[in-house]
């Protein structure tokens, strides 16, 4: 596991665009596992920016979406999907039809989340890029008492609720969710963690020296042979 240290959040995100835009120089029709909140942002922010700047196209890349809230509308402000296409995929050329998220308003949950896993099995995915949460959740992995496999509905933990209710001013925020599960993740052929802020520090202290524990789902990421760290000052003051 490769632990990077940045100044702030914008070098940080400079530093991975940079290499993600170089990956994808090298293999145009790479698949992306893209993840969302304040965390990535910068990241997203910076891969437009060498997309203005005419030094890369995105028409052949394939990306997959961690997570959606259940029974949102797809438009709200509040979704995943509303927030992939305000904060990257609006601003670059990306095809629409490589474009893939699970649908938190299907009939059939179980039904949507194998319709996904094939996806994702059939495709396959180069590049993960992951958040985390203040209790170590990965996606919407949350604490438990062994690890997910799948693509799955979750219950979404009071810690969890608490973080992400700043962003429902106008609606009651979701108590639930579809994610990947940590296997899901774990296939990726490559994994970047993003932290920022001194909330996650505790979090990213025991993903990288905790016992590896479905109590801190975001430890099993030191299985995985191809995982790089990136965290600003701040999300690594305990290292």
């Amino acid at each position: 596991m490769e632990v990077r240290i940045f100044k702030d959040k914008d070098q940080l995100g400079e530093v991975l665009a940079e290499i993600l835009v170089s990956r994808i120089k090298s293999k145009p029709d790479l698949s992306f596992g893209f993840a969302t909140g304040a965390s990535p942002v910068p990241v997203y922010k910076s891969m437009i920016d060498y997309y203005r700047k005419g030094l890369v196209s995105f028409n052949k890349i394939t990306t997959f979406n961690l997570d959606e809230y259940c029974n949102l509308p797809r438009e709200d402000e509040n979704s995943y999907y509303s927030f992939m296409q305000e904060n990257l995929f609006t601003q670059i050329d990306i095809k629409e039809e490589n474009i893939n998220f699970l649908n938190g308003n299907a009939k059939d949950f179980d039904a949507e989340c194998k319709r996904y896993d094939n996806l994702i099995l059939d495709k396959g995915i180069d590049i993960q890029l992951l958040g985390l949460g203040r209790n170590g959740h990965i996606g919407f992995n949350e604490p438990a008492t062994k690890f997910t496999k799948n693509c799955f509905k979750i219950k979404l933990s009071e810690s969890t609720i608490e973080a992400n209710s700043v962003y429902f001013t106008k609606n009651p925020m979701p108590h639930y969710a579809l994610t990947m599960g940590t296997v899901s993740i774990m296939r990726a052929k490559e994994i970047f963690m993003i932290a920022t802020g001194d909330k996650k520090a505790d979090a990213i202290y025991e993903m990288i020296n905790g016992d590896i524990s479905p109590l801190c789902p975001s430890s099993v990421l030191q299985l995985h042979p191809n995982v790089h760290v990136f965290l600003d000052k701040d999300a690594a003051k305990r290292l």
